[in-house]
């Protein structure tokens, strides 16, 4: 094992922060210009009581503004047949074409099908180097079983289920 400082060695940081296998999303939001999204790994619950999830987008981001103003939006969390919606939405900030995809609450856009999704109402943001934390109180949620879409090194991987 390698040991070194984080500061000094970013691509390092980030290859070890890589290691760690996690979900993936999709983050819609409306926008004055229709529906966006972005595909992002960063999220997690925050509490049951009340009911809270975070995301973190980067600031360096393009599509950073349309996140950081949004008081509503839907966090989908993306099944392992879906690797083609995360795909479009990291090229695509209007991948919606040939979705299933309905207008929610706040005009918010809900992708169907997914494995689960949480639609909030923006609790807090605070400020995270060079990313934001957006904790979302959770208004609705739905789910259903399945296997996750999961991204480890820099890559797709399955899980044996």
């Amino acid at each position: 094992m390698n040991t070194f400082d984080p500061t000094l060695d970013p691509r390092a940081f980030r290859d070890a922060l890589g290691q760690y296998a996690t979900g993936v999303t999709v983050v819609t939001v409306p926008s004055q210009e229709g529906p966006i999204g972005i595909t992002a790994n960063s999220f997690a619950s925050v509490s049951l009581d009340p009911p809270l999830v975070l995301w973190s987008p980067a600031k360096s981001s393009r599509r950073f503004n349309y996140f950081s103003a949004a008081q509503n939006f839907a966090i989908h969390i993306l099944d392992a047949n879906q690797q083609d919606i995360c795909n479009g939405f990291v090229k695509d900030k209007s991948a919606f074409a040939g979705l299933d995809w309905d207008v929610g609450d706040h005009n918010v856009p809900l992708i169907n099908g997914c494995l689960a999704r949480f639609s909030c109402r923006l609790q807090a943001e605070h400020d995270a180097g060079d990313h934001t934390i957006i904790v979302g109180k959770v208004i609705s949620a739905s789910a259903r079983t399945g296997t996750p879409l999961t991204f480890q090194g820099g890559r797709y991987v399955s899980i044996e289920t």
